[in-house]
């Protein structure tokens, strides 16, 4: 009897796994039977989504953007705007708000103003400031039409787009990240106070009051090389922004 019943389960488990085999093949074969140019639309939709989450990361991480809706439009493209220069701060806060206030911020998403750390050498002291890499500009991402147009133009501090006649002309969208990326490094530049030719005199270090020329200047590096007279002859010596001053 029990001979028996070990039989009838043994063959009810093989029953069992002929027919998951026989769906597993069914399956398969469908997968298999997919149109090619489906498989690529899905490939092709899932690399986009990447990319847009890529950007919206990377626009994210910078401090340069000011957001006013995450939700951007296909058709939006980035816009050169022309302000008063040193007045593009406020102009966006008020762009930003003007938006809001008029209902459009389903047209007009991002502003983008560009800066870039740079370390000023001044009387022998150096400090941090965050520079303009366009005095006078900011970058909209908008979907232009005349009611964003007008939205964006008649907000105070802005004189006009760019672009060809009365034309605004979009930026190429790889344009725009590369300073987006170019925005977010993180080591500054020095700002030289100081030209190939110019008379200096050393200020720190065992050549303190010798007068010399300066000969290079290296920006990333915040030095110069200054050539100075010891023993009637002239000396390269390199120093750093700090440690001379001009005459």
């Amino acid at each position: 009897m029990k001979d028996k019943n070990k039989k009838q389960l043994n063959k009810d488990l093989g029953e069992k796994n002929a027919d998951q085999n026989n769906k597993e093949g069914e399956l398969d074969s469908t997968k298999e039977s997919l149109p090619e140019s489906e498989n690529n639309n899905t490939e092709e939709k899932e690399n986009k989504l990447e990319n847009q989450n890529s950007k919206s990361q990377d626009e994210a991480e910078s401090k340069d953007i000011v957001v006013i809706n995450k939700n951007v439009s296909e058709d939006a493209k980035w816009y050169v705007v022309h302000t008063y220069s040193g007045h593009e701060n406020k102009v966006a806060l008020s762009l930003k708000e003007r938006v809001e206030a008029t209902g459009h911020s389903d047209k007009v998403f991002k502003i983008f103003l560009p800066h870039q750390q740079k370390i000023v050498v001044s009387e022998g002291k150096k400090r941090s400031v965050n520079e303009k890499l366009f005095p006078g500009y900011i970058v909209v991402l908008m979907e232009m039409n005349d009611d964003s147009w007008y939205v964006v133009r008649s907000t105070p501090g802005v004189t006009g787009f760019v672009g060809m006649g009365s034309t605004p002309t979009p930026l190429p969208e790889t344009e725009v990240q590369t300073l987006i990326q170019f925005a977010k490094m993180e080591a500054p530049r020095f700002e030289a106070k100081f030209r190939v030719g110019d008379s200096v005199k050393v200020n720190d270090g065992p050549f303190k009051d010798f007068l010399g020329k300066v000969d290079e200047v290296n920006e990333e590096q915040g030095k110069v090389k200054v050539l100075v007279s010891v023993f009637g002859r002239e000396t390269p010596l390199e120093l750093s922004f700090t440690q001379v001053s001009q005459l």
